[in-house]
């Protein structure tokens, strides 16, 4: 080892590496200012004297740039390291004293319903009550970005492939069908073909792309010859619903989600009625994260119920009724 990597633990300021860490994370010094409060020279100066100490140039910026270096992410993945094995530390002396405790992070796209994790999740939270909680809800790719970056204990998501980085179970498996809400011209229209849904207006999710974790809905919505530009988008699904019984357009939303709307008179069930795609919701966990006892015990729990109870009685029917 070289003298100046035998100094480096002690000589360095580790208050930079947190700064470098949400400089990174938020994308840049303007966004980092904000979030910590802090002027953006105060930053840029803290960043310059990490890259004088490493010896490495750790980013790459410029008026409408911003990009690690391969330096500047290697930097970060260790300092991601160590500050999670840091978090853990208060998790892992309460082992001694026979108690599970530690913070546990999920982060899931919007809406996801699942009767056997809640009841899991209460539980859970009943024998092991010093273990807290953070729940963030966002885009599916978003979800696995932070698990590939070791932030989160797991996800809750949709895949279009598998991710050699992860691991992903099948939480349960739900289906699509097509909606409008009351003041379309097809709703409480009985008898209805699919051809009469030709040249409608359509809303949808920001996934629903060619080659996306929803390409089974854009199927859809060319099977139903709707207008292939979508009028509204949206990456959670309480506003796509809302879009829908706002008249914005038709979209396709979980069945057994539509169900209490049906119900109401919200939403209009539209054809097809029959081979509804269905769309799966992984749990997700990135396998090199030094998990802290309640994310080691709750993981095991979720990964137990998995293997137990069968993947149709987690999952919805295809229909309403």
């Amino acid at each position: 080892m070289k003298p100046y990597e035998q100094r480096l633990p002690f000589t360095l300021d580790w208050n930079l590496l947190r700064t470098f860490m949400v400089v990174a994370e938020q994308g840049g010094i303007t966004r980092a200012a904000d979030f910590l409060g802090l002027r953006q020279p105060t930053l840029s100066s803290a960043l310059k004297r990490l890259e004088d100490t490493v010896g490495h140039r750790l980013v790459d910026r410029g008026p409408s740039h911003f990009a690690l270096t391969e330096a500047g992410r290697i930097l970060y993945q260790e300092s991601r390291a160590m500050f999670e094995a840091v978090a853990q530390i208060p998790g892992l002396m309460s082992v001694a004293e026979g108690r599970v405790s530690g913070h546990v992070n999920i982060a899931m796209t919007s809406h996801v319903v699942s009767p056997h994790l809640d009841t899991l999740l209460t539980r859970f939270n009943e024998l092991h009550p010093d273990v807290t909680y953070a729940i963030s809800v966002t885009e599916s790719e978003e979800v696995l970005n932070r698990l590939r970056q070791n932030r989160m204990t797991f996800g809750l998501c949709l895949m279009n492939r598998p991710d050699p980085a992860l691991t992903a179970r099948v939480l349960f498996r739900e289906f699509f069908g097509l909606f409008c809400g009351p003041g379309h011209r097809l709703f409480g229209r009985e008898g209805i073909e699919l051809s009469d849904l030709q040249g409608e207006d359509s809303v949808s999710f920001q996934t629903d792309v060619e080659g996306g974790s929803l390409h089974c809905v854009t199927q859809l919505r060319e099977m139903a010859l709707l207008k292939p530009k979508l009028k509204g988008v949206s990456a959670n699904l309480p506003e796509v619903l809302r879009m829908i019984v706002a008249g914005i357009g038709i979209g396709a939303l979980p069945v057994h989600v539509a169900r209490r709307d049906v119900e109401a008179g919200l939403l209009w069930r539209l054809p097809p009625y029959t081979d509804l795609p269905a769309v799966d919701v992984f749990f997700v966990t990135n396998p090199q994260r030094s998990l802290n006892p309640a994310e080691h015990v709750l993981v095991q729990w979720i990964d137990d119920m998995l293997d137990t109870v069968p993947v149709g009685e987690r999952s919805y029917p295809p229909d309403i009724d």
